[in-house]
């Protein structure tokens, strides 16, 4: 099928999440497809992903194709979503590629080429399978994608301000049996099968994967194309993600505390050695650090600063600046970068909110910096305690402008909204590194719920500034931190930081490089045409490093 004449094709990058909850999931493209009709961003995206077991029912649906009542979903570990894309019910799950084009689409004399963006999803489609070595093809008055076993592949779009959403799903090799609880796309008298079924072999999605993204360039005229691909599930045989074996190990938890990798002049095997630039001077001598520690102390504070062990905690003690960590010492989940403790946290303590405005009004800020451990055993992971934080600040100092730090709270949008609703003037959640190390570096974390906290926060407050933080020198090259950028920008992320990631004992993750001054002055370059409003970006940087001075930047 040719691309309608006067459709010019640019960049088109390729991003594989892994599994994200559906509700997520749609915010995330909504952020995408928002980015790309705003003109946040010039490229289209292709997003990846499967989903857990869900039920999704088009504008052409009204749920009477559900063939279980609604209330039982739960039990079968299912969910329903009503969804803005054509066509009636189908499913999502487990073993099931789904991809979610952003794309601008052809616009023709009566209106955009919505029937050819369907019709050239079904010829990518087609030609994936053929590379596999099934035969494929589409039926007249029928969407999707069928086999001699059945329907293999749904498709289901929306075309709004000349951009796409939604799009197709391909059964790899998912249960079947849910599809017998629904009349998949209201279709009665057909059979669903998968690749697997029809190739009768074990296939991966890794496998479709590979395979989708060319053919889907090449059915839409992209001639540019650029990729990051988040991990893969491991199977039998391979190597355990890193952070995993680092928490086998108890690395994080204090376990097997004696048994410290041999280190030959502070460094491990094949790390480099530090250069010159990243010397810091310890002067613990200063009136305002020591105050500082002081005052926390007598608090009973804890600030990242020290568990975290930050490389700049001299320079901003001594300036009477610091990051106060909420919600105590231990945190709940491990990462392969961090040297905060994992454990079994205590009870929330309720006057922590404000001996920490205290501190701030003794200080006498006018930006402070709240953050805290993830706290996964509460049911608002510590939500509550942000928004007190920031409300009792702003009754002890009113000018003071609040900035925090949070975890993903594991997608919960109500967590994020109460944060949110109490107005703080900067909302910081880290993406840390780029996708493909997300899964070595990063513990029950995702990268598409990250990019889909930062929309979401955008959302409900707009007037906040939405930033972001990376740590480099972990594996990642210099171009996966550039579509990074790309993607912060895409889904409304005004600010990023980016620093250089230090080991914080033998036992954590290896220093890959020490990334030079001048590239990070290029990422602040990058960063810049992009369109982000700030990037501080250099050796030293951290995610509150230069806080105020970064938001009056961002604001200018």
């Amino acid at each position: 099928m040719t691309i309608p004449a006067g459709h010019e094709a640019g960049r088109l990058r390729i991003r594989w999440f892994g599994r994200l909850p559906y509700a997520e999931a749609w915010d995330l493209q909504k952020a995408f497809w928002e980015g790309r009709v705003g003109g946040r961003s010039s490229d289209d995206y292709l997003l990846l992903l499967e989903h857990p077991h869900t039920y999704t029912v088009g504008r052409n649906g009204d749920g009477s194709n559900l063939l279980i009542e609604e209330d039982d979903l739960p039990a079968i570990g299912a969910e329903m979503h009503h969804v803005d894309r054509g066509g009636d019910i189908t499913y999502h799950g487990p073993g099931q590629l789904v991809g979610y084009p952003v794309f601008t689409v052809p616009r023709l004399p009566k209106g955009f080429d919505m029937v050819g963006h369907v019709r050239r999803i079904e010829e990518a489609i087609i030609g994936v399978l053929g590379d596999l070595g099934v035969e494929a093809w589409a039926e007249d008055g029928l969407t999707g994608v069928w086999t001699h076993r059945g329907k293999i592949a749904a498709i289901g779009v929306r075309v709004a301000r000349g951009t796409s959403m939604h799009g197709f799903a391909i059964n790899v090799e998912p249960d079947l049996e849910y599809f017998g609880r629904i009349v998949p796309c209201g279709i009665a008298d057909r059979e669903v099968t998968s690749l697997s079924e029809v190739l009768g072999r074990a296939v991966s999605l890794e496998e479709v994967v590979d395979a989708v993204g060319p053919r889907i360039a090449a059915a839409f005229g992209h001639d540019e194309t650029e990729v990051q691909l988040g991990a893969f599930a491991r199977g039998a045989g391979r190597e355990p993600f890193a952070v995993d074996a680092m928490v086998a190990a108890g690395v994080f938890s204090g376990r097997n505390a004696n048994e410290v990798p041999i280190t030959i002049n502070g460094l491990l095997p094949d790390e480099p050695v530090r250069p010159e630039w990243m010397r810091i001077k310890a002067d613990i001598s200063s009136d305002g650090y020591r105050g500082l520690r002081r005052l926390m102390r007598k608090k009973e504070l804890n600030t990242v600063c020290e568990e975290a062990g930050c490389p700049n905690i001299y320079e901003c003690w001594s300036q009477g600046t610091g990051t106060l960590m909420l919600l105590g010492d231990k945190c709940t989940r491990a990462c392969a970068f961090c040297d905060v403790q994992t454990g079994r946290p205590g009870e929330v303590d309720i006057e922590e909110p404000l001996r920490a405005a205290e501190a701030v009004a003794a200080m006498e800020l006018k930006h402070a910096v709240l953050t805290s451990v993830n706290r996964d055993d509460l049911d608002d992971g510590g939500s509550e305690v942000f928004a007190d934080t920031i409300s009792r600040i702003r009754e002890l100092v009113p000018d003071c402008d609040v900035e925090v730090l949070i975890p993903d709270f594991k997608g919960d949008l109500e967590a994020l909204e109460t944060v949110m609703l109490a107005k703080p003037a900067v909302l910081n959640h880290n993406t840390e590194t780029v996708l493909r190390l997300q899964r070595d570096v990063r513990t029950a974390a995702n990268y598409g719920r990250s990019l889909a906290l930062l929309a979401r926060a955008k959302w409900i407050n707009p007037a906040a500034t939405v930033k972001s933080g990376l740590i480099v020198g972990m594996g990642e090259t210099e171009a996966e931190i550039i579509s990074t950028l790309a993607d912060l920008r895409a889904v409304g992320v005004d600010l990023v930081t980016i620093g250089q990631y230090l080991r914080p004992t033998p036992r954590h993750r290896p220093v890959h490089r020490y990334v030079h001054p001048d590239e990070f002055g290029r990422y602040a370059a990058e960063g810049e045409v992009l369109g982000l409003s700030h990037v501080e970006s250099g050796p030293l940087v951290r995610s509150s490093y230069h806080a105020r001075e970064s938001l009056e930047n961002a604001l200018q």
